[in-house]
């Protein structure tokens, strides 16, 4: 199968999809920001210096999941119908899970990996004055559903 966002000569293209059905579409993407058990309590008991880190970050998500078209050079703008940002804390960290909709002619996966993405830099940014070391660790599709391609669910 050949990339669609490449033409017959290699350069890049944005895909054409006005002749694509129109249908309710679905993706989640995490990410996992590794902290310190210390920080961790500083979070969920918001004691950081700057504030409600989760909410914060949630904002973050929320907005870069809308703002992708403007970051990502090659996706479509898309009318988001929601877009929503979940954290759950760990024993070494936080799993942050973003789930985006749509309905629409293409999907909304770079939607729902920038959304996680920036979340976790978002969080990053909010401890990064009690704990330098902490680390993004990984950004990935979990699902997606909709369109021509069906149903897709990441094996853990």
């Amino acid at each position: 199968m050949g990339l669609s966002h490449v033409d017959e000569k290699g350069a890049a293209r944005m895909v054409d999809v006005g002749d694509k059905a129109v249908t309710k579409r679905m993706a989640r993407a995490r990410a996992r920001v590794s902290l310190a058990p210390s920080t961790l309590e500083l979070i969920t008991s918001q004691g950081l210096p700057k504030g409600d880190a989760l909410a914060v970050a949630r904002v973050a998500g929320i907005m870069a999941a809308k703002k992708t078209p403007e970051l990502i050079p090659l996706c479509h703008p898309l009318p988001i119908s929601q877009a929503k940002i979940e954290f759950t804390p760990e024993a070494d960290g936080v799993l942050i899970e973003a789930q985006v909709s749509t309905t629409a002619p293409t999907g909304v996966e770079m939607e729902a990996l920038t959304a996680a993405s920036v979340a976790a830099l978002t969080l990053y940014d909010m401890i990064k004055g009690v704990q330098r070391d902490a680390a993004i660790s990984g950004v990935w599709l979990v699902e997606k559903s909709g369109g021509k391609s069906g149903h897709y669910l990441r094996e853990e």
